[in-house]
């Protein structure tokens, strides 16, 4: 069986690429158990609550993050380097994450044989 990663790297709302991701992740819980999401660089700007995306003409997705409970999707990281650049913390995520180290994160990382980015 693959171990799957899935990798956001973008913010949320400049691309359909976050909500493409997330329902990747969503139909790929439905196949496997080894599945970890991580938020790397702009990436954590999805874990943010408050977005409006109405402001520009785009879907409010953000939400359906708290559904990886709901498909048992625990495994979810969010690098604390980009989230220190950015003037963020763990306590500012609207959806929790294991906010881990660059080092760490790289090695949690290393365990899947499938990464997918979006």
């Amino acid at each position: 069986m693959n171990k799957v990663a899935f990798v956001f790297r973008t913010p949320p709302h400049g691309s359909a690429s976050g909500r493409e991701g997330l329902d990747a992740v969503l139909a790929t819980s439905a196949l496997s158990d080894e599945i970890a999401v991580f938020f790397i660089g702009d990436g954590v700007y999805q874990l943010l609550g408050g977005q409006e995306p109405s402001a520009v003409l785009g879907r409010h997705y953000a939400l359906t993050f708290g559904l990886f409970e709901l498909y048992d999707i625990e495994a979810v990281y969010a690098c604390g380097e980009s989230l220190a650049e950015r003037g963020l913390d763990g306590s500012s995520l609207a959806t929790a994450a294991t906010v881990l180290a660059p080092a760490e994160l790289r090695q949690q990382l290393a365990v899947f044989n499938v990464r997918l980015s979006f």
